[in-house]
């Protein structure tokens, strides 16, 4: 995975921000930008020349300086002994610059208000400049997030079969005790276990003890954790014979999906992928059953830019990380949701999860 040239990206971007410096507090822009996985620290960049700074606390000094250098990143690392001496640290670090940039959507109003009365720089507000670069995943990247595509499919082939009879707990613990077993730092995020006409129609149902019997919708959204990157999949399934009404749904749902995947290119809005999968669904009348968004960015965050949605104005890039996942939710049903991560390509899009969806049945256990 490339490191090296991030900061340098970042520094190309901080001129139209009219800022001669930007100072960053959001961890997951710091991991991006120095490799340091630390849970304290803050990093101010120069615009010009080499100048990048990495200030945290005690416990992390040694791990931050051994993470920059295994990653190529050219830097001085500054270590406070208490949050006042961090502040003098940051305050002497921004006062050769007239202008200091701090990232709007992560600085609270009272570290703002600290800031200000410390440092003797204009501090000023910038929007997303570090996420801009992160969008655009390279190659370590995405062989991250595939990594803990297959790790997630593996676990899902081994566990589904065995669905009816456990809880919804018990099979989400099945599920992330094998991702680690196979290699898994843990789960992207808890995972998602909703059976039956009540909690499947939740789209972003907790698992409880619910028993997942004969007749219940299943739905199953799974994810795993490799070198700090996600991975994220759902499928849907049918315990027993799926009725009418259910198997025309998954079709449904499927079709808007498969529509979905097979629409994602370079260069089309986020709005437009929306409206493949949403379009479908509407027009065979459930569109007030699909109440979410079609997909978003995956990352070093599980949810991160582009959202696909219908009110979103991005634009597809080569690079772009997204999940199609549309879904239809009602109580009294329960729910269908079918997800892929997919790659966008120079030329559509490469799908990085694999497992089955042609159908809602549960697979036979494998014989031994």
């Amino acid at each position: 995975m490339s490191i090296a040239h991030r900061a340098q990206r970042v520094r190309a971007r901080l001129a139209a921000a009219d800022v001669d410096a930007l100072l960053l507090n959001d961890l997951t822009n710091i991991r991006w930008v120095t490799g340091f996985t630390g849970s304290n620290g803050w990093v101010v960049l120069d615009r010009t020349g080499d100048g990048l700074t990495l200030v945290t606390d005690g416990r992390y000094g040694q791990q931050a300086a051994a993470q920059m250098a295994a990653a190529g990143v050219e830097g001085v690392v500054l270590v406070g002994a208490t949050g006042a001496d961090t502040q003098a640290h940051l305050a002497a670090l921004c006062a050769p610059h007239a202008r200091v940039g701090f990232e709007a959507e992560h600085v609270t109003f009272a570290q703002h208000a600290r800031w200000a009365g410390a440092f003797q720089t204009d501090l000023r507000p910038t929007h997303g400049i570090v996420e801009a670069e992160r969008r655009v995943k390279d190659a370590g990247e995405i062989e991250a997030m595939a990594r803990a595509c297959a790790i997630a499919d593996q676990a899902l082939a081994e566990v589904v079969p065995h669905l009816e009879g456990l809880t919804e707990a018990e099979a989400r613990n099945r599920l992330e005790t094998r991702m680690r077993e196979l290699g898994a730092t843990g789960p992207s995020y808890e995972t998602i276990v909703a059976t039956g006409p009540v909690n499947a129609a939740l789209p972003h149902h907790r698992p409880t003890d619910t028993v997942i019997e004969s007749g219940h919708t299943v739905i199953i959204d799974v994810g795993a954790l490799v070198g700090g990157y996600h991975s994220d999949m759902t499928r849907t399934f049918v315990v027993g014979d799926p009725t009418p009404l259910q198997q025309a749904l998954y079709d449904l749902v499927l079709l808007a999906q498969q529509a979905g995947v097979a629409a994602v290119k370079a260069g089309m809005s986020v709005k437009e992928l929306d409206g493949v999968c949403r379009g479908i669904i509407t027009e065979a009348g459930y569109g007030d059953w699909f109440t979410h968004g079609t997909g978003h960015g995956v990352g070093l965050l599980i949810h991160e830019d582009p959202f696909v949605n219908r009110a979103g104005d991005a634009i597809l890039q080569v690079g772009d990380v997204v999940t199609v996942e549309p879904g239809v939710y009602r109580d009294g049903f329960g729910g269908v949701r079918v997800e892929d991560l997919v790659v966008v390509t120079e030329d559509g899009c490469r799908v990085l999860t694999a497992s089955p969806k042609d159908s809602p049945c549960l697979p036979s256990p494998p014989t031994t």
